[in-house]
């Protein structure tokens, strides 16, 4: 992959809310790149800091150290006004709750133009209409629905409008978080293929923030797995699933449920003990164990693991 071009490369970054005794350290020191046209996977339990990431790389949340570089450029701090436009249209988010996301008062029409009309991103009318009109397309929608309000649909349409409005920016990076969790089973399917046609058709490059993991596996090229604002794990999604070397990596997938009723009653959940960690007197870093498959330990646990590996034993 040495060669792949590096779209989004986050280095060092650390997110803090509030001060003095209130402090309380959401990312630590995480680093990691994205690839033009992958989609790259994060994941974790709910409060473990995948949102976070995602909105420091939108500049939603302030950064308080490390960079977040968005093809070789600084996008966090103070940029530019003319890189921070570019930013603006390059870089888009399709949010989980679509009920939420999207302006109840407004029409579909403003909703997607909404970031057009805030970057001036069309000459004409005509062509803002038609720009409009080519997005709820792509998505699946009638070009008609331009004129009704958010409540008309349904869940899985409104979360469509909510794809149509980072579409119609012409982005070439959108964070997807959690894009399916607030919808109905057999709609999360429809939206996951949309979103692979759509990144084919357009050349996009993702970064998907899910909590479950078999969706991650059916969709993801590469996985970073992310815990109380440390990445512990990342490797290409199946070696991930087919070899987890960290603790809280292997507690993760044991915890997916089995489709055959038989492995499920036979199947060991893991529990993650941080505490089996010894980090006070040998604390950790982030170490390539194998081409392209890093985790977070210290000597002790990398020499641990190496033997396992040479032994043969699923770690």
């Amino acid at each position: 992959m040495a060669n792949r071009e590096v779209i989004l490369e986050v280095k060092n970054l650390n997110v803090t809310f509030g001060k003095g005794k209130k402090k309380f350290e959401a990312i630590k020191d995480v680093s990691f790149q994205i690839y033009k046209g992958e989609t790259f996977g994060l994941v974790g339990e709910s409060g473990s800091g995948k949102t976070t990431i995602g909105r420091a790389i939108m500049r939603i949340n302030e950064v308080t150290s490390g960079e977040i570089l968005f093809k070789g450029r600084k996008i966090n701090g103070k940029i530019p006004r003319d890189w921070d436009r570019e930013i603006t249209q390059k870089i888009q988010m399709i949010f989980q709750d679509p009920m939420a996301s999207l302006n109840e008062r407004a029409k579909v029409d403003y909703i997607i133009s909404e970031g057009l009309i805030n970057t001036k991103n069309y000459s004409s009318e005509k062509e803002r209409q038609e720009k409009i009109r080519n997005a709820l397309l792509q998505v699946g929608l009638l070009p008609e629905f331009a004129s009704r309000f958010p409540h008309e649909f349904s869940g899985g349409q409104r979360q469509r409008i909510g794809i149509a409005r980072a579409l119609v920016m012409e982005p070439e990076f959108i964070i997807a978080d959690e894009p399916i969790s607030a919808l109905d089973v057999s709609i999360r399917a429809q939206v996951l293929n949309l979103m692979k046609h759509l990144q084919q058709q357009n050349n996009l490059t993702y970064l998907f923030i899910a909590h479950d993991l078999s969706i991650v596996r059916f969709f993801t090229d590469r996985t970073a797995v992310i815990y109380k604002g440390n990445i512990v794990e990342l490797a290409e999604t199946e070696k991930l699933f087919s070899n987890p070397i960290h603790p809280y990596t292997r507690a993760l997938i044991s915890a997916v449920p089995e489709p055959n009723p038989y492995k499920e009653r036979s199947k060991k959940v893991e529990i993650y003990d941080p505490t089996q960690h010894n980090y006070e007197t040998m604390p950790p870093s982030f170490i390539e164990i194998e081409k392209g498959h890093f985790v977070l330990a210290n000597e002790e646990e990398i020499a641990r693991y190496r033997e396992t590996r040479r032994m043969g034993v699923s770690m």
